[in-house]
């Protein structure tokens, strides 16, 4: 009897072995996405969350990465620095391989030491301050890309027309002192200069204050002709709006955290006209059609980072594939050598993480909508 009882607890323990190893072999892979998911910027964090479920759920439906369906874990940092930090932390312990995010390029920033410290490629939809590849670089961190723009270049593109389209102007360089937002301004400013025209006035204002009236005051006594905004949709919608109510009729032109229908939700009519710079839209794109099909169908339109976003993912999960890795610094190695394809386009990726081409168009708000300007 007890041999046969010892034969039984082998054969046992070979069972849950084995079982084991099948559901190792058939267990999930990690990725995150984070951003404002609450908070007064969760318009965006629901662009980057409804970009990567729609990624995941196409490539889980395709296989998967490496014979394993892919399972996406959700950080909600509200565009707080630390919250950040301690999303990071929490998506480490979630043993991801890959994130998407973050938003804020506040946040994307000191998350990135958690992400480069564990290996993780970290891919941001829409975090547009130089400092967060520029700083990588100089720390010999490879695992650090984006798939947007950098302020830098899109400074290039508005400071100019800024110069040509209103010479001899009144200019208004306003900014939100946020990394993103003063970036922004930052360099959009330099380049106007560089192209002739030197702005009237600098301020600087806070995020998430209501009343502007002070600083309208100030914009009429300087007989202001256009605002140029540095920062956040709902501050810029509540700029104009309180201008025209005060009689202010400058026009308003800023960057590309306009690009949310909330932004009209909260302008009203007073956001007509108002234009911002950003990436030339995928929207109509033969790469991007299925995937757009697939959010109309589900009633969403996929605007602003969206698409960035399930681009970030179909990238990584395009080179992980070809590589036969998920390793992050693997990754990012092919990354930059092969460049992927993606909905928004082939992208390829300089020695910093940077798209090595970014076209840049006007967006301006009218009834409600920003048809991209042709």
């Amino acid at each position: 009897m007890r041999k046969v009882s010892m034969s039984l607890v082998a054969a046992a323990a070979l069972a849950t072995a084995f079982g084991a190893g099948v559901a190792k072999a058939a267990g999930t892979i990690e990725i995150g996405v984070a951003g404002p998911m609450t908070g007064q910027y969760a318009s965006f964090g629901e662009q980057l969350r409804r970009g990567a479920e729609m990624a995941v759920k196409d490539i889980n439906a395709a296989g998967g990465v490496l014979g394993k369906k892919l399972k996406l874990e959700i950080g909600d940092d509200a565009c707080d620095p630390k919250q950040a930090v301690a999303v990071a932390n929490d998506m480490v312990k979630k043993k991801i391989v890959f994130m998407a995010g973050h938003f804020c390029s506040g946040s994307s920033i000191p998350a990135s030491s958690v992400y480069a410290e564990e290996g993780i490629l970290q891919i941001t939809p829409a975090s547009t301050n130089p400092k967060f590849t520029d700083d990588a670089a100089t720390k010999g961190w490879k695992t650090v890309m984006r798939t947007c723009g950098r302020d830098d270049a899109q400074g290039a593109f508005a400071g100019p027309w800024l110069a040509k389209n209103f010479a001899g102007k009144n200019v208004a360089n306003l900014d939100d002192k946020s990394a993103y937002g003063k970036g922004l301004a930052d360099e959009t400013r330099k380049n106007m200069n560089s192209a002739g025209l030197k702005e009237a006035l600098n301020e600087q204002y806070t995020a998430g204050e209501k009343d502007f009236s002070a600083l309208i005051s100030k914009l009429k006594a300087a007989k202001i002709d256009v605002i140029y905004v540095g920062g956040y949709h709902p501050d810029a919608a509540l700029i104009v709006r309180q201008a025209r109510e005060q009689g202010l009729m400058a026009p308003l032109v800023s960057g590309d955290a306009l690009n949310t229908a909330e932004f009209w939700t909260i302008s009203g009519p007073a956001g007509e006209g108002v234009r911002f710079s950003d990436a030339a839209s995928a929207i109509d794109m033969p790469s991007a059609q299925k995937v757009v099909a697939e959010f109309r169908k589900d009633k969403y339109e996929p605007e602003g980072y969206t698409l960035s976003t399930y681009a970030a993912i179909q990238a990584w999960a395009e080179t992980a594939k070809a590589i036969k890795s998920t390793d992050g610094q693997k990754v990012a190695e092919a990354m930059r050598q092969k460049g992927a394809p993606t909905v928004i386009g082939n992208l390829n990726w300089d020695a910093k993480g940077d798209l090595t081409k970014v076209n840049y168009a006007w967006f301006i708000w009218k009834d409600g909508k920003y048809p991209q300007e042709k």
